[in-house]
């Protein structure tokens, strides 16, 4: 018989990568507030006891807990709603695996960190700057404390799911591309570590099976920043002659992207290096087999 997983937040980028890694071996209960594919049921994971209904109904094997909210400045500006979404629905995800005493997963971020070092390993000490690094630092305590059998995935500057679901950094620069754009303006002041979906949700797969619970960083191989994967992007894409890239620093964007970022969100996957089962690839290699899958004829339409 086949494992069952209920997936809490399943409707974005994140999700999609899980589905497409999990469908063949597992049975899957996707829900979401954005029912956008036909394999997601509708739920909102604040609602407590609409969530512990669900899931008991379901009764997985695995509780996974995807959903956040990941805009710097959303999160500024709705502290309320944030710590609501992003950690009181961590907690309940918390009490529901306890009571059906299933192992849960929980994906946090590189932007708990203050950025002051280069680079970050798995034991490195946590100093959130603003309301969305918080509040997802504060649901990494509350599984650490509270759940026994759990598993932590830290991603980095997150790529997957094409053009309806990315909202991130690749996304972006994308859509500026097919608006015609000719110069982009890129930060050079800010480093991290791309992490690609399908890398992402193959690794915690990995973890599940070998059942090695504990906090991970998961991030794609490869110290990079915003600039040099606008220069890949531009690369594979064959657009060096075309499209002339402009570095400025983050004041250029200030206006429309105020929330503090720290200057490094680059992780490395000690823990996983150390337990033998790092499969995350380059991130050049997967920025080139995601840009190959997802958007094939998307500048040209």
């Amino acid at each position: 018989m086949r494992k069952r997983i209920y997936v809490a937040g399943g409707g974005g980028m994140l999700g999609e990568g899980f589905y497409q890694v999990f469908k063949g071996e597992f049975e899957l209960k996707f829900t979401d507030k954005d029912v956008n594919e036909d394999w997601i049921s509708f739920l909102d994971f604040r609602d407590f006891d609409a969530y512990r209904r669900d899931v008991t109904d379901f009764a997985p094997d695995y509780l996974f807990h995807l959903g956040a909210y990941t805009s710097l400045e959303y999160c500024d500006l709705n502290p309320d709603d944030t710590y609501e979404t992003n950690t009181l629905a961590v907690e309940n995800a918390v009490h529901i695996s306890n009571v059906l005493d299933i192992p849960l997963l929980y994906i946090s971020t590189a932007g708990i960190f203050d950025g002051k070092q280069d680079t970050y390993d798995d034991w490195d000490t946590p100093n959130p700057l603003g309301v969305y690094a918080r509040s997802k630092y504060m649901g990494e305590l509350f599984v650490k404390e509270n759940k026994r059998k759990h598993i932590i995935c830290r991603a980095g500057w997150m790529m997957g799911a094409g053009p309806s679901k990315d909202k991130k950094f690749i996304q972006k620069i994308m859509k500026q591309l097919k608006d015609g754009r000719e110069e982009l303006y890129i930060v050079d002041d800010k480093l991290g570590t791309p992490t690609y979906t399908h890398d992402f949700a193959r690794n915690v797969k990995l973890l599940f099976e070998k059942e090695y619970w504990g906090l991970y960083n998961m991030v794609c191989g490869g110290s990079t920043g915003r600039l040099e994967v606008a220069q890949e992007l531009i690369r594979i894409l064959g657009l060096t002659e075309r499209v002339r890239i402009t570095p400025v620093d983050s004041n250029h964007f200030a206006e429309e992207f105020f929330s503090a970022r720290p200057p490094s969100e680059r992780l490395i996957n000690r823990k996983l290096d150390i337990r033998k089962c790092n499969v995350m690839r380059d991130w050049k290699v997967c920025l080139d087999e995601y840009i190959k899958d997802y958007y094939h004829g998307y500048l040209a339409g």
